[in-house]
């Protein structure tokens, strides 16, 4: 569904990331992981079209995806950044009409009537400034604006970053059940065990650069991932 190859971005003369190459499966959960500033925000950053690569290709349902972000979200790709970056001074249910911009007539109010169903609190909240709401009702909106758009996949930048243990499961429990709306998703978290449980394939990210990838149990069990992202000391560590 999603096809990167060979992809290099820079920040002016900062290398972010060097012959980066990742394939996303339709109806699957792929996650990235890797430390702060491996380029994991950059990477999503760079598909969605708000970052420029200076090398490499993304394709999209086989097609080259487009550098405009409302290009890309036109093809079917919804990116949904890290800090949630809902729009403070707007209700909750106007947030989620900016979601829908390109959607028209009924199917926008199908899309509303959708969200609604799915975060209960939102509409209950509907007419409620969002810089109001707290940083979970915050996280649910942004994925609720961007499910508004009839996403075919769904980039997810840091979705439990500074949530309570407990909203961070809900969180998690809500990514399944959109790859169960038949949406792919490919999903970035800073809760790397986490992730891992709930993915199909992950990768690892280190400096700019892919290192390790395979199923989520896989890299769940490896002791190098253990020790360095999952706070687990690595079993050759002890002996």
């Amino acid at each position: 569904m999603l096809e990167i190859q060979n992809l290099r971005t820079s920040y002016g003369h900062i290398l972010a990331l060097e012959n980066v190459s990742i394939s996303v499966e339709e109806g699957k959960i792929v996650s990235i992981i890797g430390s702060n500033g491996a380029g994991k925000t950059t990477l999503l950053n760079t598909i969605s079209g708000i970052v420029k690569p200076s090398n490499g290709s993304i394709k999209f349902l086989g097609q080259t995806l487009h550098r405009m972000p409302h290009q890309v979200v036109k093809a079917g790709l919804v990116h949904v950044p890290e800090g949630r970056k809902v729009f403070s001074g707007l209700t909750v249910q106007e947030n989620l009409l900016m979601g829908g911009y390109l959607v028209k007539g009924k199917q926008l109010d199908k899309n509303l009537e959708w969200i609604y169903s799915l975060f209960t609190r939102l509409k209950e909240r509907s007419k409620q400034y969002a810089g109001t709401l707290s940083g979970g009702e915050q996280q649910m909106l942004a994925i609720g604006r961007g499910l508004m758009s009839n996403p075919k996949m769904m980039l997810l930048d840091e979705p439990s970053l500074g949530l309570a243990p407990l909203i961070t499961n809900d969180v998690f429990k809500l990514i399944k059940q959109i790859r169960n709306n038949n949406i792919t998703v490919l999903l970035v978290e800073q809760n790397a065990k986490k992730a891992l449980a709930l993915s199909d394939y992950a990768y690892v990210l280190e400096n700019g650069r892919i290192v390790m990838s395979g199923d989520g149990d896989s890299l769940l069990d490896d002791p190098n991932v253990k020790s360095a992202y999952l706070g687990e000391a690595s079993l050759s560590a002890g002996n």
